[in-house]
Parts: C-alpha cells; sequence; structure tokens
C-alpha cells in the first residue's frame, strides 16, 4: 500500500513544477520575442546607416569636368590637399582671412581682395565663397558672424 502522505507531497511537487514549467514557458516566449525585435531593429539599423552614408555622399559636391577629368572646383580640406588645390580667388580669401589680426567680418575680406564693400550684391558673392570655404573646412565661422582660419 502506497503511504498518503508521500502521495501528497509528490502531487505538490507536481504542481511546483507545472508552474515553474509555465513560468519558464512563458520567460522563453519572452526572450524569443526580444530576440525577434532586436533583429528587426538590427536590420533597421543597417538599412538607415545605408541610407544615411548615401545621403552623406550625395550631399558632398559633384565634382565637375575640366579637360575630360573630374575635378572638384572647392575641395574639402583633407590631409594632402593643399591650399594651391584651390582656385585664385579662394586662395587670395584665405589669405586675406589669415593676415588679419583675428576673426574678420565678409566686409574687411573684401576690402582686402579689392571687392566694392558699399555695394552690397558685390559683397554678397564674397560672403558665399566664404561659407563655401567654410562648409568644405578651409574656414572656420563663428557665432557671430564673422569668419577666421581653422585651428
Amino acid at each position: 500500500m502506497l503511504d498518503p502522505e508521500l502521495l501528497e507531497r509528490i502531487t505538490a511537487r507536481r504542481a511546483e513544477l507545472d508552474e515553474l514549467e509555465e513560468q519558464l514557458a512563458n520567460q522563453l516566449e519572452e526572450v524569443r520575442g526580444e530576440r525577434d525585435e532586436l533583429a528587426v531593429a538590427e536590420r533597421v539599423l543597417e538599412r538607415m546607416t545605408g541610407q544615411l552614408a548615401e545621403e552623406r555622399s550625395s550631399t558632398r559636391p559633384m565634382p565637375g569636368q575640366v579637360g575630360g577629368r573630374a575635378v572638384m572646383l572647392i575641395p574639402h580640406r583633407e590631409p594632402g590637399v593643399e591650399e594651391d588645390a584651390l582656385p585664385w580667388d579662394y586662395q587670395r580669401i584665405i589669405a586675406a582671412v589669415r593676415q588679419a589680426a583675428g576673426p574678420v567680418m565678409a566686409r574687411e575680406v573684401g576690402e582686402v581682395v579689392g571687392v566694392d564693400v558699399s555695394v552690397k550684391a558685390k559683397l554678397e558673392p564674397l560672403r558665399s565663397k566664404l561659407i563655401k570655404l567654410v562648409d568644405r573646412g578651409w574656414l572656420r565661422k563663428l557665432p557671430d558672424g564673422r569668419f577666421t582660419t581653422r585651428l
């Protein structure tokens, strides 16, 4: 004959194990769900990284054609690219900024390079060139609108 106390213990332990099994099954389901979400997030991140890289490369200025060769008129400042790679007028602008005692306004640069600064329409193309030099990394624009050479 079986001991009723032992049968009761076995039944209680079986109930505990059934409950534990259910908890573990739920936890395993949650883990698998989170793993699937991470896989989706990883694919989205890879796709977005590729798209951003593509956008960044497309925002870089496209080189022009000179003599059948691709050249960028105002190249980005990178190691190995010297100022003499810039067109002559841009070299003069950088020289004018460099000669100044400190940061300069576009008007001051215009006076040095010979632009009629009293006519706003003649000063704006110079300002545009200064901004282009900033965008390409040759100059730095301060928050107050003055320009300086990059350090």
